[in-house]
């Protein structure tokens, strides 16, 4: 009998995260051009981001319901076909349609289906096949999400220099083959059920577990603590150090990127000597230490460095967080990533909001939005006391 090439799943998931990356961050490189060559305005480019996030919030929450029954190959292969088919639409529809944001907005539908459905199916695939050390592995496989989104920044600014922002149509279906090559890996490559049939615990069974909602907490905490950064971090980078947008962008969500890529990396490779729970604490007063470094500090330069170094602090809690939630409740099944997702987009899109409110309220002030965000890595720690003393044991 032929052995198994799981190395191919892990590759396809890892692709799998760097298409995600394309999808969140390479359409915000574009709306001044948007603005530009069609006319939109600002406060139609905001829909933008918010249809994403949107979209990718119910698919997370539909996920608990549709892809058991489906089955993972089925949508994590549509996952990647709808994300290149969104990509490539992004650089035909609104010159087809009579109003271009209407076709804008259609691909980014589109490519948030395959994201969110990514968010939910990769995790448990790579949680389901037989490697030792799954929380190393799992650190490292998000850790393809970070040099996704530095790849699709750098890569990005460099086809702009050199070939010029109004090519930016040839890019965009640039970036689609990356889903659509993956596609055929997936089709490909072996894929393992989480739990056996009739195995995995009901949405009401989780719903009614004290745990779960600790778990959940956990999330939205990781998802707030990594985004309330990173969305704020080119304009705070713009705003502390003087620099112009180029430079912020580079110095700001760039960096944040390669540190975080830099912890998860870092943690996949020493996991099996650390403890996940006491390491995710440690990050978690570490994050405290930078988010108030970067609101507090009085030299640009020192703000700067809070701006990087949270990328350091914040990247083993996602992944960390569902490597918890597959040991503390491993009857979970798809439900429970799916909530896991859900939860952490949640945290992910109402911490910049608050972020930005906060600061409006202070006349702009954005140190003093950076310093209620603060809030996040501080519930994280206390709930991962809680975790730690009260549900100790692995639930059954």
């Amino acid at each position: 009998m032929k052995e198994k090439n799981y190395k191919k799943t892990l590759l396809a998931c890892y692709l799998g995260f760097v298409t995600q990356a394309i999808s969140a961050n390479f359409t915000p490189l574009l709306f001044l051009t948007f603005k530009n060559t069609y006319g939109i305005g600002f406060e139609k480019i905001a829909l933008i981001p918010l249809v994403f996030y949107l979209t990718q919030l119910l698919i997370d929450f539909a996920a608990t319901k549709f892809v058991d029954k489906i089955g993972y190959r089925t949508c994590v292969v549509t996952s990647q076909v709808v994300s290149a088919a969104g990509l490539a639409l992004m650089a035909i529809l609104p010159e087809l349609l009579p109003v271009p944001f209407i076709g804008i907005l259609i691909a980014v539908v589109l490519y948030a289906i395959g994201s969110g459905l990514v968010e939910v199916l990769v995790s448990p695939i790579v949680e389901a096949c037989p490697f030792e050390n799954k929380s190393g592995v799992m650190s490292l496989l998000h850790s393809f999400y970070c040099w996704g989104a530095v790849g699709v920044i750098l890569g990005s600014t460099l086809f702009f220099t050199v070939f010029g922002v109004s090519n930016w149509k040839i890019l965009t279906l640039i970036w689609a083959v990356i889903p659509l090559y993956n596609a055929f890996n997936f089709i490909s490559c072996p894929i393992e059920r989480l739990v056996e049939d009739g195995e995995s615990m009901h949405i009401k069974q989780l719903l009614r577990l004290p745990l779960f909602w600790l778990l959940i907490l956990l999330m939205v905490c990781s998802g707030a603590s990594e985004a309330s950064m990173a969305q704020w971090a080119s304009a705070f980078t713009e705003s502390a150090m003087g620099v112009s947008k180029t430079v912020g962008d580079l110095a700001g969500p760039c960096l944040f990127a390669v540190f975080m890529g830099i912890s998860r990396v870092i943690y996949g490779k020493m996991s099996k000597k650390l403890d996940l729970i006491r390491t995710m604490t440690a990050c978690g007063l570490l994050c405290v230490i930078c988010y108030l470094t970067a609101s507090l500090a009085s030299l640009p330069i020192l703000g700067l460095a809070g701006c990087a170094f949270c990328g350091i602090a914040v990247g083993i809690m996602w992944p960390g967080s569902i490597s918890i939630s597959s040991q503390k409740c491993p009857k979970g099944g798809t439900a429970m990533f799916a909530f896991l997702a859900l939860a952490g987009d949640l945290g992910a899109t109402v911490s910049p909001t608050i972020v930005g409110n906060v600061s409006n309220m202070f006349g702009g002030n954005l140190k003093i939005g950076l310093l209620v965000a603060t809030v996040f890595p501080l519930v994280l720690i206390f709930s991962l006391i809680i975790l730690n003393r009260k549900f100790n044991r692995l639930s059954k």
